[in-house]
């Protein structure tokens, strides 16, 4: 089961690479699309965020209720990372999964948020930020938001996620969501073999937004790297 990043679908080419990769290794791989992406409108004033464990943990649940087989893997990239990440070390022991793969996580996401306020990461953030107000506007297109908001002055994602994620999603504003949402913290409760695969160089995180060794769990793998050095953790 491959679970996508931010803005992302079956459609982004890490997706599609994966799935294939996948196939052709001989698995039946399934994806799951986070509510309002797989070009199936959204019923729900809320969306996604990256926090969102239940939608992860229910769809997991389908597929081996409706396949009669186990849960091999799971896939995770970024948002889906670390909302997978989080689900997993909630969950411990009854993670439906055997197994994980995390894939550039934000592990903290006020970090996260900051550093895409910098540099040559603001590229990132602008692109993210057309994508996430687009989608906005054409979830609100045909019915009333429940926010007084209009989403094209918001200009970083601190602002977006204070006025839009948050209040959707049931949060105290946004240092209550990034807080509540972040993957770090539950590292600790994972109970399936999982792979962490991080680049000390990622333009959406600092290097310090990384855990330290003693805060993952035995069966956890940190594989960091940079362009000259990898690192197993």
């Amino acid at each position: 089961m491959v679970v996508h990043g931010l803005e992302g679908s079956i459609d982004s080419h890490y997706a599609a690479a994966m799935m294939n990769s996948l196939q052709m290794s001989g698995y039946s791989a399934v994806f799951m699309h986070f509510r309002g992406f797989s070009g199936e409108p959204n019923r729900f004033d809320r969306a996604y965020h990256s926090g969102d464990t239940a939608d992860i943990s229910a769809v997991a649940a389908h597929v081996v209720e409706v396949t009669g087989k186990s849960l091999q893997a799971m896939v995770g990239y970024s948002l889906g990372a670390n909302a997978m990440l989080k689900w997993l070390g909630e969950a411990g022991s009854d993670a439906t999964p055997r197994s994980a793969v995390a894939v550039s996580i934000p592990f903290r996401l006020e970090l996260a948020a900051k550093r895409l306020q910098q540099d040559g990461s603001r590229i990132y953030q602008s692109y993210l930020l057309r994508k996430m107000r687009a989608a906005y506007q054409r979830k609100f297109d045909k019915r009333p938001s429940p926010l007084d908001i209009d989403v094209a002055d918001l200009k970083d994602f601190f602002q977006f996620d204070d006025q839009v994620t948050a209040p959707l999603h049931g949060f105290d504003g946004v240092d209550d969501y990034y807080r509540r949402s972040s993957c770090r913290q539950y590292l600790g409760g994972i109970r399936k073999r999982t792979l962490i695969i991080h680049s000390s160089d990622d333009p959406f995180m600092y290097p310090y937004a990384a855990p330290e060794p003693e805060e993952l769990s035995e069966h956890v793998t940190l594989d960091r790297e940079t362009e000259r050095q990898r690192v197993r953790v």
